[in-house]
């Protein structure tokens, strides 16, 4: 059974249940819990807006899992664990993928290794994460809103959210997209990405990084308005 990975999404109403879902992220459900396949995750938090911003948004969370097997992530998405995150949100959404392709390393680790070919008439989501030298996360920031804009209604965009396990130096972007083609239009043709990506190789602003491609197989929850 080919490695499965689980993007989790999560949204609060009310002061309590956000004060409750900010702090399962200092103590994660999953922490010194031996979870059947369970290889590698990360409990994010989001930005405001799309979640492209400095200023944190307390109210929508996420959770990602890689999985040895379909099976065993299915499992996961059917324990107490998981409910600890869904039995409080108004929305949540958990989209299942298949890695297509990853280079880079997260928290020194290669989570996601390929068990799918790309076919460029599915749907493709991209993870990318960062850590960002502290010296250059001025000038990151700095750059980051006009990108964001402009993935604002992007043809082809379903779904994105910037998440991260830290504030300010430790980010991470999750987008969902109707075909390969449109992701490749708007990270090669969009100039606003385009000068983004030249400044990355000009100034390296980062110390670790990580760009992996999935096509998402399975979807399930209501926040995330996606069926495959």
């Amino acid at each position: 059974m080919p490695q499965t990975t689980i993007i989790s999404f999560f949204k609060y109403e009310g002061l309590k249940n956000k004060w409750q879902a900010l702090g399962r992220q200092g103590r994660p459900p999953l922490l010194n819990k031996d979870i059947e396949g369970l290889t590698f995750w990360k409990g994010l938090g989001s930005g405001s807006g799309n979640g492209f911003s400095i200023w944190p948004d307390f109210s929508t969370f996420g959770l990602l899992t890689v999985f040895e097997s379909e099976s065993t992530a299915e499992q996961f998405i059917n324990s107490e664990t998981l409910t600890a995150y869904t039995e409080t949100a108004k929305y949540y959404s958990h989209i299942l993928m298949h890695n297509v392709h990853a280079h880079g390393k997260w928290s020194k680790q290669e989570p996601f290794m390929a068990s799918s070919k790309l076919d460029p008439n599915k749907p493709i989501a991209v993870i990318t994460r960062a850590t960002i030298k502290p010296k250059l996360a001025h000038k990151f920031w700095y750059n980051v809103p006009s990108v964001s804009k402009s993935m604002d209604n992007h043809k082809g965009l379903i779904y994105s959210k910037g998440i991260g396990e830290w504030p300010i130096l430790m980010q991470a972007t999750f987008s969902l997209w109707e075909s390969s083609e449109h992701m490749m239009a708007y990270a090669y043709k969009n100039p606003k990405h385009a000068e983004m990506v030249k400044k990355t190789r000009e100034l390296g602003w980062y110390k670790e990084e990580l760009f992996s491609r999935f096509h998402p197989y399975e979807a399930k929850g209501n926040l995330i308005d996606y069926t495959v």
